[in-house]
């Protein structure tokens, strides 16, 4: 950019890196950042790098955690036998606000042809590792009602079927507050598969 200094290109240019972080975005955390104390802005850059140099995935759940296992793994006022099986991370932390007291498995992703990932390049085998040594009663398939978070929902159906394990899906319908006249056809048929007794 023509009359930007060369450490605040640099810094804008990482910024854009970031999912949903346009050239306007991303210069205005960059000047926000120049305006802030120096101190907050060096506790800013410790916390990245804390990030990076203490964070690992639970060698049980494959959630991120600075502790292996992680503290729902290792907590002992969690069911044990129910597992929440989601796509990505931000997930649990969704689960976890809902007040879901088992515990989970993190695929890291979906199964999506399109985008050259397999199922051999999600947290599968693992998942099928721990069905075998763990006492699990229900498995709880949380994937996103994509079309990839479905095809990964069958796909794990498939293979865990055989093992005479319970297995849900979680509910999908209209949220909280929705207007059915602005549904979808797939939303308004999914609310009414997953209705109950009133």
């Amino acid at each position: 950019m023509y009359g930007v200094s060369k450490s605040v290109q640099k810094l804008i240019e990482h910024f854009q890196k970031l999912p949903g972080v346009g050239p306007k975005s991303a210069a205005r955390l960059t000047y926000y950042l120049i305006r802030m104390p120096k101190e907050e802005v060096f506790a800013f850059a410790d916390a990245i790098k804390d990030l990076k140099e203490k964070t690992k995935l639970c060698s049980i759940c494959a959630n991120i955690s600075e502790e292996d296992p992680c503290h729902i793994c290792s907590s002992g006022t969690r069911n044990k036998s129910i597992v929440c099986v989601v796509e990505e991370p931000l997930q649990v932390l969704a689960l976890e606000k809902s007040g879901f007291k088992g515990v989970y498995h993190v695929l890291h992703g979906v199964i999506s042809p399109l985008n050259n990932v397999g199922p051999e390049d999600l947290k599968i085998r693992e998942l099928l590792n721990r069905l075998k040594k763990e006492k699990i009663t229900e498995i709880v398939l949380a994937t996103n009602p994509t079309m990839e978070g479905e095809a990964t929902a069958m796909y794990l159906k498939k293979l865990i079927g055989p093992l005479t394990i319970r297995m849900t899906r979680i509910a999908s319908g209209l949220p909280v507050g929705g207007d059915l006249e602005y549904a979808d056809e797939v939303t308004l048929s999914r609310a009414l598969e997953g209705r109950r007794d009133y």
